[in-house]
Formats: C-alpha cells, sequence, structure tokens
C-alpha cells in the first residue's frame, strides 16, 4: 500500500513540473502556478510517507 501511495506521490510531482514547465513556455501563469501547487503537494506527499517510512523500521 506504501508503494502505491509513493508512486502517487512521485506522479503527482511529474505531473505538477510538466504542467508548470507547459504554463512558462506558452506563458499561462495560471498554469504556471497550478503546476507549482501540484509540484509542491506530491513532494509533501513524498515526504509524509518518507516518515512513515522511518518511524516502522
Amino acid at each position: 500500500m506504501a508503494d502505491n501511495k509513493k508512486v502517487k506521490a512521485k506522479a503527482e510531482q511529474l505531473k505538477g513540473a510538466a504542467k508548470e514547465q507547459l504554463g512558462r513556455a506558452v506563458g499561462n501563469e495560471r498554469r504556471t502556478a497550478e503546476g507549482r501547487t501540484e509540484k509542491a503537494r506530491g513532494d509533501l506527499r513524498q515526504a509524509k510517507e518518507k516518515a512513515k517510512d522511518a518511524f516502522r523500521d
């Protein structure tokens, strides 16, 4: 189950990064901001999963 959440976090990071780059490329500030938000959400999710793993060991 935890592996599934880690994959979801990584996918969210990648999706956010892609959306941010696309927004920058076309000059769409809203899409850039959405991408940053998604990427940050993925970063937080990944940090949470790493912290849970640290306490399991």
